[in-house]
């Protein structure tokens, strides 16, 4: 090989790298977005429950907080795949930025309990609200077999900020204490988000839904084809199988075993980890194939979590049953493409936020029946979760279809 190939190979590594990665212009300024928003949503939501009560605010105030959240969460799904395909995925971001800023701004300028809660509800869920628009971009940015390594790309970096945004909020209130160091934290959130939207506004290539956007929900739901409404159920199945144990998982390992809180936060880190490293590879094998393979192991491992967590009663057994949740995440962007491959034309950003709509908000109750599980024992509570998971993987692996060996189906 002559030394003008050796350069010209060299020189082509980071396009090949790019192209790999489907990073492309709109892709890259969407991820750009991702993380500094989400950066701003990490150093200051993680720590509203102690500014909350450092402003005089009580248990009843932090408790109506998080039920706001989750609430927020399923209910601002559907109005955001509307508005995205509504005005487009890019003016749809642009909006939700606003919005959330909104928020931000309510906070800062105003320092009182209840000031918090009205603020709350513009940037609370942004995530949510965002999600359908920045799907939509992945579906209409990257082609089928791109896809699933576009939604990994989003995954993998949500992450990033999930682990810095809430050391550097840490190192504010350690430096400013609780009240001034989240008020920081919010003047800094409010910042990357005018950075962010900038950035989106100028980078992201805008293009407009395809077909009519459709408000009602009802009416949509008629335009879901067999095998979306299949996913959708197992998914709902599966995620009872997820949340019933969720909100007991410290106290299992804590409370019950007698580990230490560093060892729980040591296991969240060795999940985290692990769903990292899985993203890449899945995505590029899910690309390659059939998408339903890695979607049913992704239910499995959903599954196995709290049938291997109820045996769990020593480090190393924990270690093994937090490398499984994290194995969770093999699938799960594979799961998200595989919604927008199901979804029709011209209405992928709504179906999406539907989708969640209807999953979240049938999945909440299972938060209200855990706990009369525990109460029973947590035995009861982890087995039946393991039952949920094993009917919603068993009806997927037997039902659910694929894109790619799918004909056009009519409605039910």
């Amino acid at each position: 090989m002559t030394q003008n190939n050796v350069i010209k190979n060299e020189t082509n590594v980071p396009k090949k790298l790019f192209q790999f990665l489907g990073l492309r212009r709109s892709m890259v300024a969407m991820l750009t977005m991702v993380i500094l928003v989400g950066m701003g949503e990490n150093l200051a939501e993680r720590y509203l429950p102690i500014y909350l009560l450092a402003l005089g605010g009580g248990a009843l105030t932090v408790s109506f907080l998080n039920g706001m959240d989750n609430l927020l969460s399923a209910l601002y799904s559907f109005p955001g795949g509307y508005l995205s395909d509504k005005l487009g995925y890019k003016r749809a971001l642009l909006v939700f930025n606003l919005i959330a800023m909104l928020g931000y701004a309510i906070v800062i300028l105003i320092p009182t309990w209840w000031a918090v809660l009205i603020g709350a509800v513009f940037f609370l869920s942004w995530s949510a609200i965002s999600l359908p628009a920045t799907m939509s971009l992945v579906a209409a940015v990257l082609p089928k077999n791109k896809r699933t390594m576009g939604v990994s790309m989003h995954s993998l970096v949500r992450r990033i900020p999930m682990a810095l945004g809430p050391i550097v909020g840490g190192l504010l209130i350690t430096w400013k204490g609780e009240v001034v160091g989240v008020r920081w934290a919010f003047i800094i959130a409010l910042a990357l988000a005018v950075v962010a939207l900038i950035f989106q506004q100028i980078w992201i290539e805008d293009r407009k839904s395809e077909g009519k956007a459709e408000s009602n929900p009802l009416r949509l739901f008629g335009h879901m084809t067999p095998s979306f409404r299949i996913l959708l159920a197992a998914d709902i199945l599966v995620r009872f199988c997820e949340q019933i144990p969720y909100a007991f998982m410290a106290i299992w390992v804590i409370n019950n075993n007698g580990l230490s809180a560093v060892s729980f936060g040591v296991l969240t880190t060795i999940e985290m980890i692990t769903a990292m490293l899985v993203y890449i590879p899945v995505a590029y094998l899910a690309d390659r194939g059939s998408k339903k393979p890695f979607v049913t192991i992704t239910f499995a491992f959903f599954t196995l979590f709290p049938l291997v967590l109820l045996f769990s009663h020593n480090m190393w057994m924990f270690v093994l049953a937090f490398v499984i949740r994290g194995l969770k995440e093999f699938g799960e962007p594979t799961r998200k493409a595989l919604i927008m491959d199901l979804a029709p034309e011209g209405k992928k950003a709504a179906m999406f936020g539907l989708y969640y709509l209807l999953r979240d908000v049938i999945v909440s109750l299972a938060a209200f029946g855990a706990g009369f599980l525990w109460n029973i024992s947590p035995q009861t509570n982890f087995l039946v979760a393991f039952g949920f998971g094993v009917i919603g993987t068993v009806f997927f692996a037997v039902f659910g279809r694929d894109v790619a060996v799918q004909k056009k189906e009519p409605a039910l």
